[in-house]
């Protein structure tokens, strides 16, 4: 996967643009990025962001290395292991989907 093949992933899953980075963001919280994906020139970065307020790099692998598997989770940035990150992005994406509903979005 390159840079744009990974964001229009991310955009189509749920995630949206906060400070030019696709991220997800906590239910409670909507406009706070708790999870992002730091786009680099050769390499992408899963980071989540610390209760106090610092980012930390969970992982981290050159574009080459990122490929998407049969449920559309790229793979090698550790997605598939994180507890709760499917349940996350799952809701984000809903909340996305009951907003354009509502006409709130």
């Amino acid at each position: 996967m390159d840079k744009e093949a990974l964001t229009a992933w991310a955009l189509g899953a749920g995630w949206q643009m906060i400070a030019g980075m696709p991220s997800l963001t906590k239910p409670s919280a909507p406009k706070e990025a708790i999870v992002r994906l730091a786009l680099k020139a050769t390499v992408v970065n899963l980071e989540v962001k610390k209760p106090a307020g610092k980012w930390e790099k969970v992982a981290g692998k050159p574009y080459a290395a990122v490929e998407p598997d049969d449920e559309g989770l790229p793979l090698g940035l550790g997605f598939e292991t994180i507890p709760g990150f499917r349940m996350l992005m799952r809701d984000n994406k809903d909340r996305q989907v009951f907003a354009k509903l509502t006409g709130k979005g």
